[in-house]
């Protein structure tokens, strides 16, 4: 049967966030719902037709059938070669790696990332360009004014293959390659790392353990650790991919993570304790009665990084989203190389990352990344914390301490206020913001503020400018208060509080985290009336 053009109306909600569409599986179930985005892609992005697309997803539940459906409408659209991983699984990194590898035009990543999962759960998928990284702003909102007028799409039923058997298919002018979504992957980790080392490292009786959340980096975590470095096999933890995850929450933090905290304080702990999420892009990182928080994580692996094969030309430059903790700002002085801040979302990156100006990249969210790819990748972290643990002999919580010592300390948490009415969200944004012209030179939590702003910002690269990027309160090096609203949900608002205080002094390093931030806090509820707001007493979440 030849492709047919099937008429449609639109849907008005159709415009992607921070990381592309997300919704309520229910909602993608709907009719000609899927087909609508995925034609707005094809019709937005010419450049696919007559070349390659790279497919895949975190296999949550409706990832085949949204997979079938994106290969039909691929050929009835002239792509000339779609690659999918088997199973219809690729982790988001991985993806992006197969992009560049293959110089893809683009890559179709089905994820909600670290969402919940099943047929109650959510579901989403983002437009990756060549390249390998997301979709910019100016394409995003193309797509989404095009799905506003959408009224047909166009589908090829005769273009299927079987997801589970590697193999070549010809269906009429398209070629399909059903692929391992894990040997390119492995491929780029032994370019990167010394696996000779970290192999010596688990011979000698260091432990690990590393929990996949029942997600998608459970095959991969199976062949590198424990086929490739040797790792017993009890290692790797919930490493088969389910499509509800197995009824968990894929989000490595210290909430959804709270057996591994248990875990790396209890009797017998494993040296190094890590997690990924649903599509394999974020990361946790603890050690022996320590937890590594992304903005620590991300300033310890820029001062060891030169030590690591894959980076030994150096750092060119460390970027962070301007949430995260400043304490990679720190190091990139005493490397002396540039430091980056930009808005949260990791397509703001590429830029830097493709002009050859940052080989480390981090946000407050659990991502951390390098040059070798253009996603967040929580495996690579991972293994990249392994290597500097086998070549440092240091344990993770010596690592830090001796960081501490050198750089000072950043005491940092995120207050995540999930769930909540829009118009009580964007109230505590607007009382906020009411406070922001009168605050400098006053006291915040016992500190000057330097600066109160929305913070705005400009791509040094292409000249485009991002604005609306979340408020800010600052005081000089010493703290920090941020706001802004989440772009990754799917149901209510969520409001981000993010504290940060700096402390150099020997006697101030070992302070817990709330306790150093409990004057931030309160000076943050007061100025948003929070509690008053939202009707909340505590946030959802504290990270």
């Amino acid at each position: 049967m030849a492709a047919r053009e099937i008429p449609t109306k639109p849907y008005l909600d159709q415009k992607p966030g921070t990381a592309g569409l997300r919704k309520k599986v229910e909602v993608f179930q709907q009719p000609h719902y899927l087909e609508n985005f995925l034609q707005s892609i094809f019709d937005c992005a010419p450049e696919l037709k007559g070349a390659t697309l790279v497919i895949g997803g975190d296999g949550r539940y409706h990832n085949r059938d949204a997979i079938r459906t994106a290969i039909a409408m691929a050929s009835a659209n002239g792509v000339a070669r779609v690659v999918v991983g088997q199973g219809g699984l690729l982790s988001t990194p991985a993806a992006s790696h197969l992009i560049r590898k293959l110089g893809a035009a683009g890559g179709f990543l089905l994820t909600a990332s670290h969402n919940p999962a099943g047929p109650e759960g959510d579901f989403g998928i983002k437009f990756n360009i060549a390249g390998g990284g997301q979709a910019g702003e100016g394409l995003t909102e193309r797509i989404h004014a095009h799905s506003k007028r959408i009224t047909h799409y166009r589908i090829d039923d005769d273009a299927d293959v079987d997801l589970d058997r590697r193999a070549t298919v010809q269906t009429g002018s398209m070629r399909i390659d059903v692929v391992d979504g894990v040997d390119d992957y492995a491929e780029l980790m032994q370019s990167l790392f010394d696996f000779d080392r970290m192999r010596d490292w688990i011979r000698q009786g260091h432990g690990l353990r590393f929990d996949a959340m029942h997600a998608v980096t459970g095959p991969y975590a199976r062949r590198i650790l424990v086929e490739q470095l040797g790792a017993p096999a009890a290692s790797v933890l919930n490493a088969t991919p389910l499509e509800d995850f197995g009824g968990g929450h894929p989000d490595p933090n210290l909430v959804y993570g709270k057996h591994l905290v248990e875990l790396a304080f209890g009797a017998g702990a494993p040296e190094l304790v890590a997690a990924s999420d649903g599509d394999g892009d974020r990361n946790m990182i603890l050690g022996r009665e320590i937890f590594v928080s992304p903005g620590d994580s991300l300033a310890m692996l820029a001062a060891h990084l030169p030590q690591l094969p894959g980076y030994r030309d150096g750092v060119a430059g460390i970027a962070r989203s301007m949430p995260t903790s400043r304490a990679a700002d720190h190091v990139a002085r005493a490397l002396k190389v540039p430091a980056f801040e930009t808005p949260t979302g990791w397509k703001f990156f590429c830029n830097l990352l493709d002009a050859g100006q940052a080989t480390i990249c981090g946000e407050e969210s659990f991502g951390t990344s390098s040059n070798h790819a253009r996603e967040k990748d929580g495996l690579w972290a991972v293994l990249a914390w392994l290597n500097v643990l086998a070549v440092t002999g240091k344990s993770i919580a010596e690592t830090a301490r001796a960081h501490w010592q050198r750089y000072g300390r950043h005491y940092y948490q995120r207050h995540d206020y999930e769930g909540l009415p829009g118009p009580a969200a964007e109230a505590v944004m607007q009382a906020f913001a009411g406070e922001l012209a009168n605050l400098p030179g006053q006291q915040v939590g016992d500190r000057d503020v330097t600066l109160a702003d929305e913070f705005s910002y400009h791509d040094r690269i292409d000249g485009s400018i991002a604005s609306n990027q979340g408020l800010r309160i600052v005081c000089g090096d010493h703290a920090r208060i941020i706001m802004r609203l989440s772009g990754t949900g799917t149901q209510g608002a969520t409001l981000r509080l993010y504290l940060e205080r700096y402390e150099h002094d020997a006697s101030a390093l070992a302070w817990r985290p709330a306790d150093a931030l409990a004057p931030l806090a309160a000076a943050a509820d007061r100025l948003g009336r929070i509690g008053e707001l939202t009707g909340r007493r505590a946030p959802t979440l504290v990270t």
